[in-house]
C-alpha cells in the first residue's frame, strides 16, 4: 500500500538524518579546534622561529580544510535527506486526496483547445496538479504537452511499460526528483547554453593568441623568479607588473561576453549534472528507458562528467568577484585567458550532444511522474490498445480527481464509428462529470499512463469536446456564437474523417428549445452520416427517440434521481435506457419558487 510505504519511508529518513546532524555539530566544534590550533601554532611559530611548529601549523590547516570538505558533504547529505523527507509528506498528504502544494500548470492553458479548458487540465485542482512531480521547467512543459496532445500510436506501448518500470523504483524516482530540487533547472538557463553554443568563436581563443596563452604566464612568473633573487631591480620589476596587470584586464575584457552568458547558472548546471547522473547509473530493462539513457552515454565521456566539468569552469570563471584572489591569478597566470581557452575546448566538444540533453531528462521527468501516478493507485489500469475506429470498452471507469472513497464508476462502452450514445438524466445527477471521466481517461491513456478503471481498450482517440462555452467581451462574442464556432470546428474535424471522440453537453443551450431540439437533432443525424463517434449529455428527452429511427447508431443511456418527500437522492450510476425522473421543479421550489 502507498500510504504505508511512505509512512515508513520518512521514519527511515529521519532515523538517518539524526546521525548526520550529530555528524554537522561536531565537525563545527572540530573546525574551531583546529583553526584556533592552526592560530597559536603560528604565533609560536613567528614569536619563537621554531620552524618545526611550520610544519604542525600546516598540518593543522590542511585538517581544517579536509574536515571543511567533509562538512560541506555532511550538510548536502542532510539537505538531500530533509527533501527526500519532504516528498514523502507530501505523497503522504496525497493519499488524503490533499495535492494542491503541486504547480497547477494554469501556464500552459492555452487560449482555444479541443478539449484542456473542459476537463480541468491545468488549474487548481486540475488533472495537471493531481500527477505532476516534474522540477525543472522542461519537465513540466513536456508533460503539459503529452496531455494537450495524443501520442503516436507506436510510441504509446513503450511508454506503457516504461512507466510501469518506473513506478516499482519508488527510491530512485524520488531521489530524481530531490535532485531536480535542488537549483531548479530553468528554461533561461538552457537559453543561455545554448546562445552561448551559437556564439563564435572567442578572440581571446584565436590560434594566434594559443603561444600567448603559455608566454605570458612564463613572462610573469619569471618576472617574480628573477626579482626574488635579485636578477631585475624593484623599477622593472613594478613595471613588468603593471604591464601584466593593465594587460590581463584588457584579455578579461574580450572574456566577458562568454562570461555574461554562462555568469551566474553554476548551481543549475550542477542540479543538471546531478539529475542526470541518476539516470545514467540507473539499470533500466525497458528498451524504450534504455535508448534515452543513451542519449547521456558520449565517446568522451558521461554527460554528467561533462557537465561537472562546466560547471568547474564556470566556477573558476567566477573567482573575479573575489578582487583580492582574482587580481594576482589573472596577473600572474592570465586566469581568464586559461578559461577561455577551457570553454572554447568544451564548446568544440559538446556543441551537439548537449542539444539532447535537457529534452530527454524532461522526459525523465515526466515519465517518472506517470510512475508516480501508478504506484500510487496499483488498482488503476494501462489500456489495451486495439485496432480500429471509435472503440472504448471500459469497466469500472471513474474520475481520476474524485477522491476514491467519494468517487462513482460506471461501465461504457462505444464500439466503432457513427456511434452516438446519448445520456439523459436530471439536474446534477452526473452527466457532464461521467463525461469529463470518459474525456480525463482517454486523455491520460492517450499520454500513455494508466486509467482510473477496472479494465479499458482501446483504439486510438483524440478528444475533443464541448462543454464549457463562454462568451468574450473582447472578441464581442455571446455565448451562443463561441459554440457556433466549436461546432463549427468539430464539424470540421469530422468531415476530415479524423480519428476523435466528441463530448457534447447541451448541445446549443444558448438558443431557444425549439431551435436547440431542431439543431441538435440535425447535427447528431450529420455525425452519424459521417461516422462519427460521441458522447451527447442532455435534457433533451426528445433526442432520446431518434433511437427508434437508428437503432444501430444510437444509444440511449441515463442518469436518474430518487425523490422521497422533497428530498433528492442521487446514485450517480450509469444506466441503459431513457431518464424517466427531472428533478428541475423541486430544485426551484427549494429555492422559493412557486410552482
Amino acid at each position: 500500500m502507498p500510504d504505508l510505504f511512505y509512512g515508513e519511508r520518512i521514519r527511515e529518513l529521519e532515523t538517518a538524518l539524526t546521525p548526520l546532524k550529530k555528524k554537522r555539530s561536531r565537525f563545527g566544534w572540530l573546525r574551531l579546534v583546529l583553526i584556533l590550533g592552526f592560530i597559536v601554532s603560528l604565533w609560536y611559530t613567528i614569536v619563537s622561529g621554531l620552524l618545526i611548529l611550520v610544519a604542525l601549523s600546516a598540518v593543522l590547516l590542511a585538517a581544517f580544510l579536509f574536515f571543511v570538505a567533509a562538512d560541506l558533504n555532511n550538510d548536502k547529505k542532510i539537505k538531500n535527506t530533509e527533501e527526500l523527507i519532504r516528498i514523502n509528506e507530501e505523497e503522504q498528504s496525497y493519499q488524503h486526496h490533499e495535492f494542491h502544494s503541486f504547480p497547477d500548470g494554469a501556464r500552459f492553458q492555452p487560449a482555444v483547445h479541443d478539449y484542456a479548458g473542459d476537463l480541468d487540465i491545468f488549474g487548481k485542482a486540475s488533472l495537471y496538479q493531481y500527477i505532476n512531480r516534474t522540477s525543472s521547467e522542461q519537465g513540466q512543459a513536456t508533460l503539459a504537452a503529452w496531455l494537450l496532445s495524443p501520442a503516436k500510436a507506436e510510441e504509446l506501448p513503450g511508454r506503457q511499460e516504461a512507466i510501469r518500470e518506473l513506478a516499482e523504483k519508488t527510491i530512485w524516482r524520488q531521489q530524481l526528483q530531490a535532485d531536480g530540487r535542488k537549483d531548479r533547472i530553468t528554461n533561461h538557463t538552457e537559453k543561455k547554453i545554448t546562445d552561448w553554443l551559437r556564439e563564435n568563436e572567442n578572440p581571446v581563443t584565436h590560434p594566434s593568441w594559443a603561444w600567448l596563452r603559455y608566454l605570458l604566464p612564463a613572462l610573469s612568473m619569471g618576472s617574480v623568479l628573477f626579482y626574488s633573487f635579485d636578477a631585475i631591480g624593484a623599477p622593472l620589476f613594478s613595471a613588468l607588473i603593471f604591464f601584466f596587470f593593465v594587460f590581463s584586464l584588457y584579455t578579461s575584457k574580450l572574456v566577458m561576453p562568454s562570461y555574461r552568458q554562462l555568469n551566474k547558472i553554476a548551481n543549475e548546471v550542477d542540479t543538471l549534472s546531478g539529475s542526470i547522473a541518476g539516470v545514467e547509473k540507473e539499470n533500466f530493462q525497458s528498451p524504450f528507458l534504455q535508448i534515452r539513457q543513451s542519449v547521456f552515454r558520449q565517446p568522451q565521456g558521461t554527460a554528467s562528467k561533462t557537465l561537472r566539468s562546466l560547471k568547474k569552469i564556470i566556477d573558476r570563471l567566477d573567482y573575479r568577484l573575489n578582487p583580492i584572489v582574482f587580481i594576482p591569478l589573472n596577473t600572474l597566470v592570465f586566469w581568464d585567458i586559461q578559461q577561455a581557452f577551457a570553454l572554447e575546448k568544451w564548446k568544440k566538444e559538446n556543441k551537439e550532444p548537449i542539444k539532447g540533453w535537457f529534452s530527454t531528462l524532461a522526459e525523465f521527468e515526466s515519465l517518472a511522474s506517470l510512475g508516480t501516478l501508478y504506484f500510487n493507485h496499483p488498482a488503476w489500469v494501462f489500456p489495451e490498445w486495439v485496432d480500429g475506429d471509435g472503440i472504448l470498452i471500459s469497466e469500472g471507469l471513474g474520475h481520476p480527481l474524485i477522491d476514491r472513497n467519494k468517487r462513482k464508476t460506471s461501465d461504457f462502452s462505444t464500439n466503432g464509428p457513427g456511434k452516438i450514445s446519448l445520456i439523459t438524466g436530471s439536474n446534477m445527477a452526473g452527466k457532464s462529470t461521467f463525461l469529463r471521466s470518459v474525456g480525463v481517461n482517454i486523455v491520460l491513456a492517450m499520454a500513455g499512463a494508466p486509467v482510473c478503471a477496472r479494465h479499458l481498450k482501446l483504439s486510438h482517440l483524440k478528444v475533443i469536446s464541448s462543454m464549457r462555452v463562454s462568451d468574450n467581451l473582447e472578441e464581442s462574442t455571446s455565448t451562443f456564437y463561441a459554440e457556433l464556432k466549436k461546432l463549427k470546428y468539430i464539424i470540421g474535424a469530422v468531415n476530415r474523417k479524423e480519428k476523435v471522440i466528441l463530448l457534447l453537453d447541451e448541445i446549443l443551450r444558448g438558443t431557444n428549445s425549439a431551435d436547440r431540439h431542431a439543431g441538435s437533432t440535425a447535427l447528431i443525424r450529420q455525425l452519424i452520416r459521417q461516422d462519427a463517434v460521441a458522447l451527447v449529455a442532455t435534457h433533451d428527452l426528445e433526442l432520446a427517440k431518434m433511437e427508434d429511427q437508428y437503432r444501430e447508431h444510437i444509444d440511449n443511456y441515463h442518469f436518474d434521481v430518487q425523490v422521497e418527500g422533497e428530498e433528492l437522492y442521487f446514485d450517480y450510476t450509469l444506466k441503459k435506457g431513457v431518464c424517466q425522473s427531472m428533478n428541475a421543479s423541486l430544485l426551484m421550489k427549494k429555492i422559493g419558487i412557486d410552482l
